[in-house]
């Protein structure tokens, strides 16, 4: 049986509507129940202005008499602990925190914001669609049949299911049904669920330039990521080879790529290394899988189709709104092969436990209704112009820094003269500038020759700051040589 005396209701909240107090201690109430709040003052738990609940509340959630609590109420607001005002019932006191003996709290520094931000992977958090998103709620969430908001399909929503089918096939290429789509809450998550969860295993041969963070995901499932080449024509597919024995071959079972637009070189993967990567998974019994995290932003042409499309049952595509909408959201997908889905489900579990049913509904709705697609249109224009504007500027100021790959996507790569990579990030650092070297991303086993260069997130700021982001960056470009 549980001591009466212990009353646990939720944490206080700022209306002072609930209060957690423990009143184990022995003596009177009152006194138990005065000693219980100083208590919750003194470590933080109830901050300054927090509302306190009415005596008659606070004496029924704790089972003491009215009296009790108004006593406690008084003695505290004697101390200085609390205030009680007409009107606006007891609240705790506004308090000077004092010193303890080990001297003043230091209090947590904050790393400071940079001035200008360009790091890649990051889309203009001011252009998110919030008048169009919030309708799309609205009608989906009135529109959603009941069982909508109880447990859930760990393939994910239906609504998205198909709508997800519908806009893929059409806009990227992909052959696929509703049945074959499993909802995630982004390309980590999904990896972590192919390689943690056992539904795939490695080795997995990637690409020389990389986020390490998807290489260090991978090898916390245990898993050996082994680099191939790259040059003018991507990915040197060519490398996978048929048979691990072979020269050249990587003993690979999947392979890692991002064929519309190689993060972060920039190049797209040559039709012929296309076809050699799916011909490699047929005859080896591999598997591709597709990083489309960009597809959509091509601005020289029209984007080129997911590889997905020449063999659906040797194809993972993995995409997600991160880039397109925001990286916030969480959510994403998996368009697997039909051998994989149930092994996914049951790497996934029965309930679906990361993606909200509410976001899901939403982008269901905002795929069907087209303002998917008229978001994705106006945001392919705002980029072009941005990229073109960066091509303008280094042309005036820098003409002897290129910009490598196609016109595409959110970043852009600059080549900078050899040697000058880490002092260049060094100023721009003491100039107020995140940007991302080219290091970073590099395999730390592979044989490919490094060139020094910048990964430009063009993206990132915001409308009214990308002038000036590029006036710094053009301040701290190394000079050409003589």
């Amino acid at each position: 049986m549980s001591d009466p005396r212990v009353n646990s209701v939720t944490e206080a909240s700022r209306k002072g509507s609930d209060l957690h107090l423990d009143l184990r201690q022995t003596g009177s109430r009152r006194a138990a129940l005065a000693d219980a709040l100083r208590e919750a003052v003194r470590t933080g738990r109830l901050t300054p202005g927090t509302r306190l609940p009415p005596y008659r509340t606070l004496a029924v959630d704790l089972g003491v008499a009215r009296n009790t609590v108004a006593d406690a109420y008084a003695e505290l607001v004697a101390e200085g602990w609390l205030t009680a005002r007409q009107g606006s019932g007891t609240r705790v006191a506004e308090r000077i925190a004092a010193k303890t003996p080990h001297g003043p709290k230091k209090a947590q520094v904050e790393p400071a914001r940079p001035t200008h931000d360009l790091r890649q992977g990051r889309p203009d958090a001011t252009s998110f669609p919030r008048t169009a998103w919030a309708a799309a709620a609205r009608r989906a969430i009135t529109a959603a049949p009941h069982d909508a908001f109880g447990p859930g399909d760990s393939r994910g929503r239906p609504e998205l299911r198909h709508a997800l089918a519908d806009y893929l096939g059409r806009v990227r290429g992909v052959r696929t049904t509703p049945d074959h789509i499993i909802v995630c809450s982004g390309f980590a998550h999904a990896l972590r669920l192919l390689f943690g969860g056992g539904v795939l295993s490695g080795p997995v041969a990637v690409e020389s330039y990389g986020l390490p963070f998807h290489r260090s995901l991978l090898a916390t499932a245990g898993v050996r990521t082994v680099p191939l080449g790259l040059d003018d024509q991507g990915t040197r597919t060519d490398a996978l080879g048929t048979n691990p024995a072979t020269t050249g071959g990587s003993g690979a079972r999947a392979v890692l790529l991002t064929p519309a637009h190689q993060f972060p070189t920039g190049g797209p993967l040559h039709a012929s290394r296309r076809t050699t990567a799916v011909d490699w998974a047929r005859t080896r019994g591999g598997v591709v899988l597709e990083d489309d995290y960009d597809g959509e932003f091509r601005y020289d042409r029209e984007p080129v189709g997911a590889v997905q499309g020449l063999d659906p049952h040797h194809v993972v595509y993995l995409g997600s709104v991160s880039k397109s909408l925001s990286p916030a959201l969480r959510l994403g997908w998996m368009v697997l092969p039909p051998h994989l889905v149930d092994a996914m489900l049951a790497a996934k579990g029965e309930r679906e436990a990361w993606v909200g049913v509410t976001d899901q509904l939403t982008f269901a709705e905002f795929v069907a209704s087209g303002n998917y697609d008229k978001h994705i249109r106006r945001m392919r224009q705002r980029y072009r112009v941005r990229r073109n504007r960066l091509v303008e500027v280094l042309a005036e100021r820098a003409p002897h820094i290129d910009i490598t790959g196609i016109a595409a996507g959110l970043h852009a790569l600059l080549r900078l003269p050899t040697g000058t990579e880490a002092s260049t990030l060094g100023a721009a650092t003491g100039n107020g500038i995140a940007v991302d070297g080219l290091a970073t991303f590099r395999h730390p086993d592979t044989d490919v020759p490094h060139r020094d260069g910048l990964v430009i997130g063009y993206a990132t700021p915001a409308e009214h700051r990308y002038s000036a982001a590029l006036d710094a960056l053009c301040g701290v470009l190394p000079l050409p040589r003589a």
